[in-house]
């Protein structure tokens, strides 16, 4: 089983002068694209007691999980995120997120016992902004690392939500370490790193686990063991690239899932066909407006 645990939202998506309110969260995204992949998937995170959280808890179940957990916080409002798009679906995030309930979860939120034979543990990132979510985090990724699971990670760098980028890299470098598995976009690899090229990028980051990089329609790239692969992406004409990333890493996942479930060593060959249904979910996510 996969366990996801991190920031639920809601998005506000743009449409002229309209928006509508859709179910989303990167680390929830990323659940429900293992779920759609063939895992089994379970999501611990927070809403409000407020009209977007109760529109997420209403429509929960449409998703599918296999286990979920939603805390409401009475005292904070559930945390939006109004997406705007340019005319090749690129996306445009502002954030309405001022002591919200998403990173206010806590370690007896997160019951390993509910979910069964946890093989990997998805980490949020948004809960980084703020201290306590970082000591949540940390206890977190410790607890899990003593059960044995592995520990993901996708970067989601949201520079609108740090005072600097230094400040933000500083915050992120133990997390993205303690991962067993990391995605970062090449964009934010070079931005993280200060590298101009793919190599430099990924020799600066010296990532000791898997490692995915993707390119948008370009494709992806592979790294585990000293070994490296590019893998192709699907062409298509986007029509909104919100939640592409995460239905390319929550498939990821899913294929590591099973990896893992067979005792199959995590090397590059195994890892391409995994990277290769994950470019086709990322595709595919693009092909209608929303993350999910």
């Amino acid at each position: 089983m996969i366990l996801s645990v991190g920031e639920i939202l809601v998005d506000m998506m743009g449409n002229g002068d309209t928006y509508t309110m859709h179910v989303g969260g990167a680390p929830f995204n990323v659940a429900v694209g293992a779920k759609r992949a063939g895992a089994q998937v379970g999501f611990v995170g927070k809403v409000g007691d407020d009209v977007p959280g109760k529109f997420i808890l209403k429509n929960l179940d449409q998703f599918g999980l296999d286990k979920t957990v939603i805390k409401v916080d009475e005292d904070r409002n559930t945390t939006l995120a109004f997406v705007a798009h340019d005319e090749n679906g690129e996306r445009d995030f502002a954030f309405f997120r001022h002591d919200t309930a998403d990173y206010q979860l806590s370690l007896d939120d997160v019951d390993f016992e509910l979910f069964s034979d946890v093989k990997i543990l998805h980490v949020g990132t948004l809960m980084l902004s703020e201290s306590v979510g970082r000591d949540f985090a940390t206890a977190l990724i410790g607890k899990a690392k003593k059960k044995g699971i592995v520990i993901s990670i996708d970067a989601n760098f949201r520079d609108d939500i740090y005072e600097s980028k230094s400040a933000r890299n500083d915050i992120f470098k133990p997390y993205l370490k303690s991962a067993d598995i990391l995605k970062l976009g090449l964009d934010e690899l070079l931005d993280y790193t200060g590298a101009s090229t793919l190599d430099e990028g990924v020799k600066v980051l010296d990532h000791k686990g898997v490692l995915f990089i993707t390119d948008g329609g370009n494709g992806s790239h592979v790294y585990a063991g000293g070994s490296h692969a590019f893998i192709p992406s699907t062409k298509v004409t986007p029509i909104d690239t919100t939640g592409a990333g995460d239905a390319f890493f929550g498939t990821a996942l899913q294929g590591i899932d099973n990896l893992l479930a067979s005792h199959t060593p995590l090397t590059v060959d195994a890892l391409i066909p995994v990277t290769e249904k994950a470019n086709l979910a990322g595709a595919e996510a693009t092909q209608k407006l929303g993350a999910i």
